[in-house]
């Protein structure tokens, strides 16, 4: 049964074990909420940046280094559960068609059961079909 994670705990997880993971499914939960509180750690580190501006120009680097693979990461196993390739995330660099063309694909529901990149992460143990009717 799956675990009923917050997107803090998503988010935690996506600098954690999940860090470089690009194998595997993601929820929109999962995405949506890495993407949330990556937005909102950029911002506090932008306002933090406003106090030290003589080295604004390296904390930005470094923040955007930090958010730049599990972001990847996550949007690659995003695209893994509507089924499409990790490499899908490239269209995003195709001017203004591509951005809209992937915040489609971001927000499209899960595949349902499993697929070539693995268990349905709402449901990754489904049931058969025989457990439900009963072995004798």
């Amino acid at each position: 049964m799956q675990e009923n994670k917050n997107i803090l705990q998503y988010f935690i997880e996506g600098f954690t074990k999940n860090y470089v993971n690009f194998k595997g499914r993601a929820r929109r939960k999962e995405y949506w909420g890495f993407t949330l509180f990556s937005i909102l750690s950029f911002i506090l580190v932008m306002s933090v940046a406003d106090y030290a501006p003589e080295n604004i120009g390296h904390i930005i680097r470094l923040s955007m280094l930090a958010f730049f693979l599990p972001g990847l990461a996550v949007a690659n196993r995003r695209m893994h559960d509507i089924g499409k390739s990790g490499t899908t995330v490239l269209v995003y660099f195709i001017p203004v068609i591509g951005v809209i063309w992937l915040l489609v694909l971001l927000t499209t529901s899960s595949q349902k059961h499993a697929n070539k990149y693995g268990p349905d992460p709402k449901n990754p143990s489904p049931e058969s079909e025989l457990d439900l009717i009963g072995t004798e």
